[in-house]
């Protein structure tokens, strides 16, 4: 017994001394360790480096010799894996009317399942329920991506499109302006289908007072530069460049304004008068104002085809509901009426449009990466899309480094919220993938999806492909 006593205190003062260093760690949730950290903004792969996170943060990311520090819930080792931040798709459209509500809400899996931990929501005919699912997801109640939404978009009287505000003055764009700015969108969306270019102009000037951020379409009846001046903060489309990209911009834009030419007329002329100086010019002078693009090539590529590529066994179809499915008929019905001419005119547009992405970046535009998925837009399918979004980026002419920033960190940096999102660092919102391969080399390999951490919640592959499973089931089932 007296030699058992000096032992159990030994003992006992060991295990005080061992709670005492414990205590001196860092309580953390998860520790992702082993991988190859991709630094996008530098375009370098990094090794040797820890990810630490605690809730919807990374609280650090450290030498792997000093995790001693941390004492973690759980630690994730993931040698021969990729670790970068999720990608943003910052041109999606949630729509089709009420009774398609539930089928947009599916869509939310998919995004995540593909990687997109943010989307930017270009507004639809659902403006209430893509606000309300915004508050959801940020507060943990609903799975999905982090959305940022422009509300209800801006558009003259008796649009085409469905779920605008209708103005026609300056005092309806400021009460617009004041709703939209109570329901704190984040963006103001405008197009030009019925707008008055004047009230369009006006709209930007007073969003802009307001300190509110602006994206749009561009009314045929103003040049690109009048954009720029009035502050337009992205252009959606990049097909809208090509009338910047010919000497011959402000005669044609007079013509269409006076009614002697049509917005189509224009454009073939556009095509025809190209001059890379000129549009080189204009992208300068773009880039110095502040104006950034969000091209959709995606999308475009798929109508520009469509007489060509037959959609109708896609896999991806399987994840889209029946009522989605029906909205694509409108567009796959008017490009069915276009004539030989018209079918070598839209892909012309297409390839032209899509060979300026060079220019674009050498002149300083910002390209942000979104796809314009979503209800009406065929075949552009929802997280599939933002993937051969920035593959067609490589095609015609970018980086895989540059393709990686255009959905990393230049739709946060539009927003304002670099702060938060763009990089793998202290101080960062918990959004990340793990990649089998390395998409510095071969920008594909973003679809080489092992995990997706979206603020802080870990989607390994198993509970990704349950996600895709259950929406696959539950479109067979309606």
């Amino acid at each position: 017994m007296t030699i058992l006593k000096p032992l159990a205190g030994a003992l006992l003062a060991l295990g005080l001394l061992g709670a005492a260093h414990a205590a001196d760690k860092i309580a953390v949730d998860l520790v992702l360790t082993k991988a190859t950290l991709i630094d996008v903004a530098g375009g370098k792969a990094v090794k040797g480096k820890s990810v630490v996170l605690k809730g919807d943060t990374i609280v650090a990311v450290v030498d792997d010799r000093q995790l001693s520090g941390y004492a973690a819930k759980k630690t994730i080792r993931l040698p021969g894996k990729y670790l970068m931040p999720g990608l943003w798709d910052t041109h999606v459209h949630f729509g089709g009317g009420p009774a398609l509500i539930e089928e947009n809400k599916h869509l939310l899996a998919l995004y995540l399942a593909n990687g997109i931990t943010a989307v930017r929501d270009c507004s639809g005919d659902l403006p209430d329920t893509v606000l309300a699912w915004r508050g959801q997801i940020q507060a943990g109640q609903l799975e999905g991506p982090t959305i940022f939404t422009s509300g209800a978009k801006l558009e003259g009287y008796k649009p085409l499109w469905k779920g605008t505000i209708e103005v026609g003055t300056p005092e309806e764009v400021s009460k617009a302006l004041d709703g939209l700015q109570a329901q704190k969108v984040d963006f103001v969306k405008i197009t030009e289908n019925t707008l008055k270019p004047e009230i369009y102009l006006e709209a930007l000037r007073q969003a802009k007072e307001r300190g509110m951020r602006t994206s749009g379409h561009i009314p045929v009846q103003l040049t690109l530069a009048q954009m720029f001046d009035a502050g337009l903060g992205t252009v959606e489309h990049q097909s809208y460049l090509l009338r910047s990209s010919t000497p011959k911009e402000a005669e044609l834009t007079a013509q269409v304004a006076a009614g002697t030419l049509t917005g189509k007329e224009a454009m073939k002329q556009s095509l025809q008068t190209y001059d890379e100086a000129a549009a080189r010019a204009s992208f300068r002078y773009m880039a110095a104002k502040g104006t950034a693009v969000v091209p959709t090539l995606s999308v475009s590529r798929v109508v520009a085809y469509l007489d060509r590529d037959d959609h109708s066994h896609d896999p991806a179809l399987q994840y889209i509901g029946k009522g989605l499915r029906a909205t694509y008929d409108w567009r796959v019905q008017r490009a069915a009426q276009d004539n030989a001419e018209a079918i070598a005119q839209r892909k012309a547009i297409f390839e032209k449009s899509a060979s300026l992405l060079p220019l674009l970046a050498q002149e300083g535009v910002s390209i942000i990466a979104g796809t314009d998925a979503g209800f009406l837009n065929s075949y552009d399918y929802p997280g599939q899309a933002l993937h051969d979004e920035i593959g067609l980026y490589v095609q015609y002419g970018l980086t895989p480094v540059q393709a990686l920033q255009t959905a990393v960190i230049n739709g946060p940096r539009f927003l304002g919220h670099l702060d938060r999102y763009g990089s793998l660092a202290a101080g960062k919102v918990a959004d990340l993938l793990v990649l089998d391969a390395n998409p510095l080399q071969d920008i594909a390999a973003t679809r080489k999806i092992r995990t997706v951490v979206s603020r802080g919640q870990v989607y390994d592959r198993a509970r990704l492909d349950r996600m895709l499973a259950e929406t696959k089931a539950w479109v067979a089932a309606q």
